[in-house]
């Protein structure tokens, strides 16, 4: 299970005074588990991802069960491609150099209808193709764990449901613990099997809710938005990162 405590996180400003990203946090997720994270911009999404992946290690907290950092897979806003290294290099970039590894990167673009552009370079891609590729990188070792963040901004809604589809087909396939944030509560009530809701910063959960709803899901599925439209009007101050007293603050 992963187990994260941020007592605080803390970034120094110009003045000299502290910025309190993160406060009183505590997020678990069990092994297989997708969670999404949904919060108000500056509740310090990106940055308990980054602590959690170990790329931050200033922090008073803990994180347990996130395993090494070659368990470990990254999906960030951008596809952060290196642009001199061909499309299944890319992918290769970070696993081993074993035949199996190779074969596993080539079956995933494969899978991704990206078999005719392996040895292509970046720019010859779209954006969807970019983050297909992106995708193929995060699953090919495996991951233990998952980390996402906002992986689909900004594409068309088709491109963002085909990359969603694809994302739960090799969660699904892997087995891999999920850390997804995104501002899009659509987005994370199709993709979650939890949605924990962040304040304003400095960020906590103060909602944390199972979404019961059957898969395969769309974020414009009945289902969906009706649990939308409820959500919002229960708390119609979530995604400002506020809860109503006793709407489920707790421990988490």
């Amino acid at each position: 299970m992963l187990d994260i405590t941020i007592t605080r996180k803390c970034y120094p400003d110009r003045g000299g005074q502290p910025h309190v990203a993160l406060s009183g946090l505590r997020l678990h997720a069990e092994q297989g588990e997708f969670v999404c994270v949904v919060g108000p911009s500056g509740c310090g999404k990106s940055t308990l991802l980054n602590v959690v992946g170990g790329l931050d290690r200033d922090v008073d907290g803990c994180v347990s069960g996130a395993g090494e950092a070659h368990d470990i897979g990254f999906m960030f806003q951008e596809p952060r491609l290196m642009p001199w290294l061909s499309v299944l290099d890319n992918v290769l970039l970070v696993g081993d150099c074993t035949a199996a590894t190779r074969r596993r990167a080539r079956e995933l673009l494969v899978a991704m209808e990206l078999g005719e552009v392996l040895d292509a370079f970046p720019g010859r891609l779209s954006g969807g193709m970019c983050r297909r590729v992106a995708l193929a990188r995060a699953f090919v070792i495996e991951p233990r764990l998952l980390l996402m963040d906002e992986p689909f901004v900004s594409l068309d809604a088709p491109t963002a449901n085909r990359l969603r589809a694809m994302l739960i087909e090799l969660w699904q396939r892997c087995g891999s613990t999920v850390l997804f944030v995104t501002h899009d509560l659509r987005e994370a009530l199709a993709l979650a099997d939890r949605v924990c809701f962040l304040s304003a910063a400095p960020g906590r959960v103060v909602l944390d809710l199972p979404v019961t709803l059957a898969r395969p899901r769309l974020a414009d599925d009945a289902g969906v938005l009706a649990l939308h439209s409820r959500l919002l009007a229960e708390h119609p101050d979530l995604l400002a990162g506020l809860a109503r007293p006793g709407a489920g603050e707790g421990d988490d």
